[in-house]
């Protein structure tokens, strides 16, 4: 019994990393499962993959993990130290702060979820339009680029908030209108490498349209530089997310936002320096997860970039 599993075991990996692979359909197989074995390899990258997993799983059992109501006050209970029956301590109004810090998980996935889908879509759009026809079409939508990245992303998200008023979608919304731009620059630079190729040429030659050669043969080509570059760009997202809380311009109270919570315990913060501490760490390891996985991604995806 014992020979006959090994047996499958064996034909299964010799078909998964097969030179000669039967169908397009199987070339994809055995190319993610090899990219798999290399990304496997890379210990950090693998840290920064059990991270987020770590907070899908916090927010998918938070209602199960958490130990307190994240919105019930005792002023009883204000300010005392982390311990057994509060993991991470109290905040000033009581509120058990694990309890808040697990609930927020679903929140920071939120935001990073709703900029990763459509900033880089929006992006990866106008830089491949641009790249593909050129001309005056190219010279407006980069200058329009341009003028979003001359200013840093938080100043911009804090015009956007104040403009569109402060509340958590808002937040949200500025985060999307600034994140875009870099999307563009990487998108266009991309289609202008292949937009004369020979296969383009002659899918051309064939009829397709403009935007049939720009979403079928042009974007599958830029995936992979905009995978990575939207894995290390959320950590920065996060934090600016985290500074719109910090404003209190992003989720209002109660809402258990991680800024928030660090905005609010900063005026205990030598005293009893867990009420903003553990937001605080909260965030670090949420941002360094996705660095590690985008740091390792870029090596996957990109070798001849992670090694210039």
């Amino acid at each position: 019994m014992t020979d006959m599993s090994q047996t499958h075991h064996q034909s299964w990996r010799q078909w998964l990393t097969t030179d000669e692979p039967t169908s397009r359909r199987h070339a994809a197989i055995v190319q993610f499962y090899l990219g798999w074995l290399s990304f496997r390899s890379n210990i950090l990258a693998m840290a920064g993959l059990i991270i987020l997993l770590f907070l899908v799983f916090v927010w998918l059992f938070a209602p199960i993990l958490a130990t307190h109501d994240p919105l019930a006050q005792d002023l009883s209970l204000r300010l005392l130290p982390p311990s057994t029956e509060h993991y991470f301590g109290t905040d000033a109004l009581g509120r058990d702060i694990y309890s808040r810090i697990v609930y927020g998980s679903g929140i920071t996935l939120y935001i990073v979820t709703l900029v990763a889908v459509t900033a880089p879509v929006f992006g990866l759009l106008v830089g491949t339009v641009a790249g593909y026809l050129g001309g005056w079409v190219d010279t407006v939508l980069m200058r329009i680029t341009d003028i979003f990245l001359a200013f840093p992303k938080l100043i911009l998200a804090l015009a956007f908030v104040s403009a569109l008023g402060a509340g958590l979608e808002n937040a949200v919304l500025a985060l999307i209108l600034t994140a875009w731009p870099p999307y563009t620059r990487i998108a266009r630079a991309e289609t202008l490498t292949i937009r004369n190729s020979e296969f383009i040429d002659a899918v051309r030659m064939q009829g397709a349209g403009t935007m049939h050669i720009i979403m079928r043969h042009i974007w599958p080509l830029c995936i992979s530089s905009i995978i990575v570059r939207v894995t290390l760009d959320m950590a920065g997202v996060l934090l600016t997310a985290a500074g719109l809380g910090f404003l209190g311009l992003g989720a209002q109270p109660p809402t258990p936002e991680w800024g928030a919570m660090i905005s609010f315990g900063r005026k205990f913060i030598l005293d009893h320096w867990w009420v903003a501490t553990m937001p605080g760490l909260a965030i670090f390891t949420v941002s360094l997860g996705f660095n590690l996985l985008g740091d390792g991604l870029r090596d996957l995806l990109d070798p001849k970039g992670s090694k210039s």
